[in-house]
């Protein structure tokens, strides 16, 4: 009878070598690579091999002092800040304007244009991506490149009326005050801001006859003023002001034509230099371009661009337009970052288009 061979301790099992159970047991797969991710799991997945960038961003975002400023005034992003320190110090914006804002998505700067030129001002935003304008605003989808938009923007504003807000009348009030009742929401601010505010408010209201197209007559007499020239001839826009170059960042993983393929078209920046320069000159060219149709005498002009070669040659050209062109980079603007803009104020009257443009 055949011996049977000593058990040996639970311990020196433990303890041996791995070559061992190699040669006594097959090899089994490991339970990682033989579970696969469920659909729940994959977004999980997608957001990982983004989360090294998303986290830089946040860390940035969170020592932002302009980010935080933003979201405390409702402000859609801190770009906001470097329009309002342009406008401070170069004073682009006056009430009852009308302003056109290329590249308004997500709309801080609309923001800032609305404030700023009501009451009676009217703010036109155009963008290739699709987004809502903001309260006081009204917005065209389109692509700015395209000569078919720039044509839809201009027969937009031709109509003095259109887009401009309406004033909301007041029809009744909880605590109603004789002599308030059917007054405008404007109205009322000027009534409790003292007759000083209400004399501007009256003035601003005295200003639509301004709006009359001159008649033949005038025109064929020579009576016109410049003015008058400029609406018969569809110069009817006051500031232009262009930041296509940095559109809202996309914020979810739903791949749509419509907004991806525009978005990674018009990004931020592409980590090339000289790509991100001259994307941004086309972008330039296109809004010089339209401001030199749509643009009235004593109007301005403000655009974001990226720092090239080219730059030098467009202020140049700006500087045939515009009495005044200057050059800054706002406190706001982040240092490592090359944009700059260009604001050329105060349009020259009977500039002639091939000096400019070139065509």
């Amino acid at each position: 009878m055949l011996a049977r061979p000593a058990l040996r301790p639970v311990a020196s099992i433990i303890r041996a070598p791995c070559n061992v159970w190699k040669a006594q047991l097959p090899i089994r797969p490991s339970i990682e690579r033989t579970i696969r991710p469920t659909p729940s799991a994959l977004p999980a997945l997608s957001r990982s091999a983004s989360s090294s960038s998303s986290t830089r961003w946040n860390a940035r975002q969170s020592k932002d002092n302009y980010a935080k400023e933003a979201r405390v005034a409702g402000l859609k992003s801190r770009a906001a800040f470097k329009l309002l320190q342009i406008n401070d110090k170069y004073k682009l914006f006056k009430r009852g304007q009308t302003v056109i804002d290329l590249g308004y998505a997500p709309g801080s700067w609309t923001q800032v244009a609305v404030n700023r030129t009501s009451p009676g001002g009217r703010v036109v935003g155009i963008d290739v991506i699709p987004a809502q304008p903001p309260r006081g605003a009204s917005s065209i989808q389109g692509n700015f490149l395209s000569a078919a938009v720039r044509e839809e923007v201009r027969q937009f504003v031709q109509d003095p009326d259109r887009g401009r807000p309406r004033p909301r009348t007041v029809l009744s009030r909880p605590d109603e005050v004789d002599g308030l009742e059917g007054m405008t929401e404007e109205g009322l601010e000027a009534e409790a801001s003292g007759y000083i505010e209400m004399g501007r408010y009256a003035d601003h209201e005295e200003r639509a006859p301004d709006a009359t197209p001159p008649s033949g007559r005038e025109v064929a007499e020579g009576k016109m003023t410049q003015r008058d020239t400029d609406r018969a001839e569809g110069r009817v826009v006051d500031v232009v002001i262009s930041d296509m170059s940095a559109p809202w960042e996309q914020t979810n993983s739903t791949w749509i034509r419509s907004v991806s393929n525009p978005y990674h078209r018009m990004m931020n920046t592409s980590g090339m230099a000289f790509r991100d320069h001259a994307g941004s000159m086309d972008l330039c060219y296109a809004a010089l371009t339209f401001s030199y149709d749509t643009l009235a005498t004593g109007g301005h002009f403000l655009c974001k661009f990226y720092q090239g070669d080219e730059d030098k040659t467009l202020e140049l050209r700006l500087k045939k337009l515009f009495e005044k062109v200057h050059r800054i980079k706002p406190e706001s603007s982040r240092k490592e970052s090359k944009e700059a803009y260009l604001v050329a104020l105060r349009r020259k009257p009977n500039v002639v288009r091939e000096d400019v443009l070139g065509e």
